[in-house]
């Protein structure tokens, strides 16, 4: 027993020697707060400790080789104008492997976030509901529903057909679709009650003046405000089973539509608030006006170039990356984030500074991020554009302050065990919306 009691403890213990083996090879050391969250979830038996800390002692090593690789493959470059095919394959062998190697590191700091089991906090009306509605998944109507069950579903009935799923399903739901879109996780997140959120933003307070003794004072010039109005559109999913897969007692088809409704929600929203034209859809972060920072308005969005067509610039590359860093106003830099696609990622991953002493990129011993960027973190998503010719490959943005998420309360299930024969059809449809709120909270990298 008393082994058990501190176990936790020494895996914790063990993971903090990696990420301070980590520190001294350069990498930058985890925040208080991640240890802190690493803490409680080892004793909560939450993380597999030892799964994190091997993955993080692999991705440390395979990192400390691709530099080495890398900067044998600068010196040829430097030394004969080209590197050796097989020096060049390894890299990019190494570089693939860091970047898997990412993936798995995101997943398991991913699971640490699902919710504990244990004793329901639902109230009783909401628990009555709870059971009702995983029956009527089950069976459907055509069984027939008890007094108790037709009161829980009138909680939830709609308007448009079908029943509001129960709060339990549509949290699940959330954590899928959030894990699979990773704008949700980053932006600012509204339920609604109605077709869209309206709400204003100011885009210029009143200025101070200086008065001299005995000068009357002038009048104060009146705030700017702009009127800004985020639409909820209609998504759907249909996930279906064979009905002989739902008279199985070992078959849990909660669970089932819980992970297709997030994973089918999760990927198209994905997709939307990256690239959405807002038509029947969000509109996504690369849709707006993109203007030369220099040139920045309201209602636009900034870019810096990168110096070359579709690539990164050939000499000092990283002084692009860092004019980026300072084309957001150190007011929102706090809390920014890199945002850009894998393939993206791993060019970076080869560049150093101008004198060529260190790596702008390092991993993130915490595995919160997939690493850093001169001190900047980095999280991927393939809904970003990849590397080419005047492409937007890059984000960098305060996105809880740069773009709103809006969510329509609920749900909405319809079952169809008729349409097509053998089957039952889930018919789930939810609405959402999106849009920057703040265009002086996010910039571009152009590659032009």
């Amino acid at each position: 027993m008393k082994s058990n009691i501190f176990r936790p403890m020494r895996l914790l213990i063990a993971f903090v020697a990696v990420a301070a083996a980590f520190s001294l090879m350069g990498h930058p050391i985890a925040s208080p707060e991640v240890f802190a969250g690493l803490s409680a979830l080892a004793f909560a038996g939450e993380v597999d400790m030892p799964g994190l800390a091997d993955l993080l002692k692999k991705q440390g090593a395979a990192f400390e080789e691709f530099k080495t690789t890398n900067d044998n493959r600068l010196k040829a470059i430097e030394s004969k104008g080209f590197a050796p095919e097989d020096t060049v394959a390894k890299v990019q062998k190494i570089n693939d492997e860091l970047t898997e190697l990412g993936k798995q590191i995101a997943d398991l700091a991913k699971k640490s976030n699902r919710p504990t089991t244990g004793q329901s906090s639902l109230t009783p009306e909401k628990e009555e509901h709870k059971q009702a509605f995983r029956t009527f998944i089950r069976k459907g109507d055509a069984n027939g529903l008890s007094g108790l069950e037709k009161k829980a579903f009138q909680m939830g009935s709609d308007v448009d057909g079908g029943y509001l799923i129960d709060e339990e399903m549509v949290t699940e739901i959330d954590r899928v679709a959030t894990t699979v879109c990773t704008l949700r996780g980053l932006a600012d997140v509204r339920s609604i009650g109605k077709a869209s959120l309206e709400f204003r933003v100011k885009t210029s307070g009143t200025a101070a003046r200086w008065v001299g003794e005995g000068e009357a004072g002038g009048e104060s010039s009146s705030p700017k405000y702009a009127q800004l109005e985020i639409y909820a559109s209609e998504m759907e999913v249909e996930p279906w089973a064979y009905n002989t897969a739902l008279e199985d007692a070992d078959f849990d088809v909660t669970a089932d539509l819980i992970s297709e409704a997030g994973l089918g929600f999760g990927e198209g929203e994905g997709a939307a608030f990256i690239t959405g034209n807002g038509i029947k859809k969000p509109r996504g972060i690369t849709a707006y006006d993109m203007v030369a920072n220099a040139s920045y308005a309201w209602g636009k969005v900034g870019f810096i170039t990168s110096g070359a067509s579709g690539a990164f610039a050939a000499i000092n590359p990283g002084d692009k990356i860092i004019d980026l860093l300072h084309s957001l106003r150190a007011a929102y830099r706090n809390e920014s984030t890199l945002l850009m696609a894998d393939t993206t990622l791993a060019e970076i991953r080869k560049i150093k500074d101008g004198t060529g002493n260190f790596y702008l990129f390092n991993p993130d011993p915490s595995g919160k991020f997939l690493g850093y960027v001169l001190g900047v973190p980095v999280v991927v998503d393939d809904n970003m554009p990849t590397l080419a010719s005047n492409s937007f490959s890059i984000a960098y943005a305060n996105f809880k302050r740069a773009y709103r998420i809006v969510d329509r309360k609920g749900i909405t299930l319809i079952r169809d065990n008729l349409t097509t024969k053998g089957t039952t059809k889930f018919n789930m449809r939810r609405r959402v919306g999106g849009g920057i709120r703040n265009f002086e909270a996010i910039k571009f990298m152009k590659f032009a």
